[in-house]
């Protein structure tokens, strides 16, 4: 992480008069993607087991809920995959 200082009486968002403000880093944000989809691929694994426990007599309505789960946990990665390919073309379009 890196330390940012407040210099004077100038005042941002996330500057504090005298204090040490702490920002985020990349690598942070490469971990919260990484802890994402580690967990959309949880609930994909979590969906077959439920399907291979229908195969062997389980409960149908186990097996639907955990597909769902799947599905919609899917279609939000998706989404935001799509939000953060369009938020990276919009910076490349901006005129420095």
């Amino acid at each position: 992480m890196t330390e940012i200082k407040s210099i004077g009486s100038v005042a941002g968002p996330n500057a504090i008069q005298g204090k040490t403000v702490q920002k985020e880093s990349g690598e942070n944000f490469e971990a919260l993607l990484k802890d994402a989809v580690g967990k959309v691929n949880t609930v994909q694994n979590e969906a077959e087991k439920a399907i291979q426990e229908l195969s062997g007599g389980g409960d149908i309505s186990n097996a639907v809920i955990a597909m769902e789960k799947a599905d919609l946990s899917f279609q939000v990665m998706i989404e935001v995959r799509n939000k953060l390919i369009s938020a990276y073309e919009e910076i490349m379009r901006l005129q420095v």
